[in-house]
């Protein structure tokens, strides 16, 4: 009897162990938008691809829950290119506390998005695994990135926003005024409109 009560026991512990572990990866299950707010008050709406880039989309998302984002600003700019964000110091430097794998063809994972108009990747620096808190919104094609990066989004309304910022002062690619991103929240109920 006391076997039956050990084997019972442990195989509670098990399931129990893989709910858990379940429920952790699949805290944003079902998560496809968020809305980026600036101070200005201009936004954007972000659709998400976590069938593209799970990992990514997941760390982008905890990022997003703890408030990560809210006073960080985009420091980088170039028409014709792209926009960057999201850096710990404001000036391109640091992350959050938590790195991502790399969810691109050079790093061994399939991933076809394209950095086309409006897509949202992940920066890194030259480690294929250092992924963090920076990422950028492409205000043009750029094949060249296309399996160098982890492209996990694509702005769905606001794209205007992005238009607007590499139109502001640079020193080089970096903005003279930085724009502040009062905030980036899940969206619960958003329905795209076709």
């Amino acid at each position: 009897m006391r076997k039956i009560v050990c084997l019972v026991l442990s195989l509670m512990l098990v399931v129990l162990s893989f709910v858990a572990c379940t429920g952790k990866d699949n805290k944003f299950e079902g998560v496809k938008y968020v809305e980026l707010t600036m101070e200005s008050g201009d936004t954007m709406i972000i659709e998400l691809f976590p069938d593209k880039a799970p990992l990514t989309v997941n760390h982008f998302l905890e990022n997003v829950s703890e408030g990560y984002y809210d006073g960080k600003v985009f420091h980088r700019a170039v028409k014709g290119f792209m926009i960057q964000g999201g850096s710990a110091d404001g000036n391109g430097v640091g992350g959050s506390a938590r790195t991502v794998k790399g969810e691109f063809a050079a790093n061994g994972v399939e991933n076809n998005l394209k950095h086309t108009r409006g897509i949202v990747s992940m920066a890194r620096t030259n480690e294929y695994d250092s992924g963090s808190g920076q990422f950028f919104i492409m205000h043009a094609k750029t094949p060249s990135l296309d399996g160098q990066y982890a492209a996990f989004g694509r702005v769905v309304e606001g794209i205007e926003l992005v238009d607007k910022i590499v139109e502001m002062p640079v020193n080089g690619e970096i903005l003279i005024e930085k724009p502040v991103i009062r905030s980036i929240h899940i969206l619960e109920n958003y329905t795209r409109e076709s």
